[in-house]
């Protein structure tokens, strides 16, 4: 372990990023995030719509899982989930959470904070009729969180899915759908040489404007 320690503390990688200041940045946080996140798929960045949450639950633990981003809009950040695993659990209690996207490439992250709540059960269905079909059977066979007994069991409960929607269409589960994330607060973070990096926050206020402040890195 001590090995490993040293390994770690001996690695050292400086930052080139582009710069980031508040001439160069589009005053909608949502309008900056497209502009990134093109950015991030020109730069062929593996799932760059993957995003971190992290949510406390009641036991005040904080948890953290990665998923996919699957829609945005003025409104916020749109993922989809089982309403039954941890991470809603989490958010039934404390409604409350976080984001991060982290662009290892290009050098950036995006933190995001604020409020979630489930999207209407139509948007929910128009997204999941959407999906595969391996990907709805999927959200059927899989009680998201819970305790199983083996990946046998997991793989039996598809099979007999699999059979049993044979040739029918596949309703989305009650206990499956989207949330929506309203943010509050949207930080830019380009890194920069010397670890002097650059943070852009957008913070909302109660007229639901946007203010841009520079915070230190």
């Amino acid at each position: 372990m001590e090995e490993l320690k040293n390994y770690i503390n001996s690695i050292r990688r400086d930052f080139a990023g582009k710069l980031l200041d508040e001439n160069h940045i589009n005053k909608n946080p949502f309008t900056q995030f497209q502009v990134w996140f093109e950015e991030a798929v020109n730069a062929q960045i593996l799932d760059p719509y993957a995003m971190s949450v992290a949510t406390v639950g009641k036991d005040l633990q904080p948890s953290v899982r990665l998923v996919y981003m699957r829609d945005i809009s003025e409104k916020g950040f749109v993922f989809y989930t089982n309403y039954d695993s941890r991470k809603a659990q989490d958010i039934a209690f404390n409604n409350k959470v976080a984001l991060n996207f982290f662009w290892v490439e290009v050098e950036r992250q995006i933190r995001v904070e604020g409020i979630v709540q489930k999207v209407s059960p139509v948007d929910s269905d128009i997204y999941f009729n959407n999906r595969p079909r391996e990907s709805q059977i999927g959200a059927w066979a899989s009680a998201q969180s819970s305790t199983i007994s083996s990946r046998q069991e997991l793989e039996q409960k598809v099979m007999e899915l699999t059979n049993y929607y044979k040739d029918k269409p596949i309703p989305r589960p009650k206990n499956w759908g989207g949330y929506l994330v309203e943010p509050s607060k949207i930080e830019f973070w380009q890194g920069r040489p010397n670890r002097l990096h650059d943070r852009l926050v957008y913070t909302r206020n109660e007229n639901k404007d946007w203010k841009i402040t520079r915070i230190a890195p």
